[in-house]
């Protein structure tokens, strides 16, 4: 993975819900090559502590907060711990998230509570709790929707739906919010190489390098992205070179939608 600066984020404090794993883990990483005090939050203790490891020789800093924002408490305390270990908060990235493969018949109560419980009122919480502390910064919020926002995908109808939320629950407080200086972008992209797009494979019996191939069939670029071309968007969404742009989804396709 590469983690090479693109950007200045020397002194700027940053929460990552989701940081332990894919987009989230590879954008934490990015912002503290970057020189950003990073504060990820996921519920994989493991993995945080090899994060940590990894950005060791880093000009930045990363520290892990535990936690399940599909509780409504929790994310309180989240941004309360993070904001406490930074003191203060310049960017939130919101990249937790969860996907179930299946139509409306085949989608059970339960997959349907907990997509929407971590996609959209967790990223919600989240948001709310972090916004006093952005409006003393001036800060941004970076959300990680999906193209399934954009457009309808087949055997993802609890998927489709939170992530059409949080795109219109991002674009309304990038309006309400504008005027206290916070930009509030929602990032969508396509397929991305990640742990929870590989376990999505396997729950429909295939395996990775199958489940790429044909992901990559219907991709102009033939290929799907990576995670540290998210990473890589997040952080130009979070700089100074984005000063203009919030509430418009970017989008991070390989032209599906050309």
């Amino acid at each position: 993975m590469s983690t090479s600066p693109q950007f200045d984020f020397s002194g700027k404090r940053v929460l990552i819900t989701g940081g332990t794993s894919g987009m989230g883990e590879a954008s934490a990483l990015s912002f503290a090559s970057a020189g950003a005090r990073v504060v990820i939050s996921g519920r994989n203790h493991d993995r945080a502590r090899t994060i940590i490891s990894n950005s060791k020789r880093m000009a930045g800093t990363v520290a892990f907060v535990g936690g399940d924002i599909g509780e409504r408490r929790k994310c309180d305390l989240i941004v309360t711990e993070a904001v406490g270990i930074l003191g203060g908060l310049d960017i939130l990235v919101n990249s937790a998230g969860v996907i179930h493969h299946a139509t409306a018949e085949e989608t059970t109560d339960e997959q349907w509570l907990e997509t929407m419980n971590v996609n959209v009122n967790g990223m919600f919480y989240i948001c709310r709790a972090a916004l006093p502390h952005l409006k003393s910064s001036q800060g941004a919020i970076i959300n990680i929707a999906s193209d399934a926002a954009l457009t309808g995908s087949r055997h993802l109808t609890a998927y489709c739906a939170s992530k059409g939320a949080v795109l219109q629950m991002t674009r309304a407080m990038a309006l309400d919010y504008a005027p206290a200086g916070i930009r509030i972008v929602p990032i969508c992209p396509g397929d991305v190489d990640t742990p929870m797009l590989r376990g999505e494979f396997s729950d429909r019996g295939l395996d990775a390098e199958a489940g790429l191939r044909e992901s990559a069939e219907a991709v102009p670029l033939n290929r799907v992205c990576t995670a540290q071309e998210v990473a890589d968007l997040v952080l130009f969404a979070s700089s100074d070179s984005a000063r203009f742009i919030t509430g418009f989804p970017l989008v991070l396709d390989g032209g599906n939608r050309a």
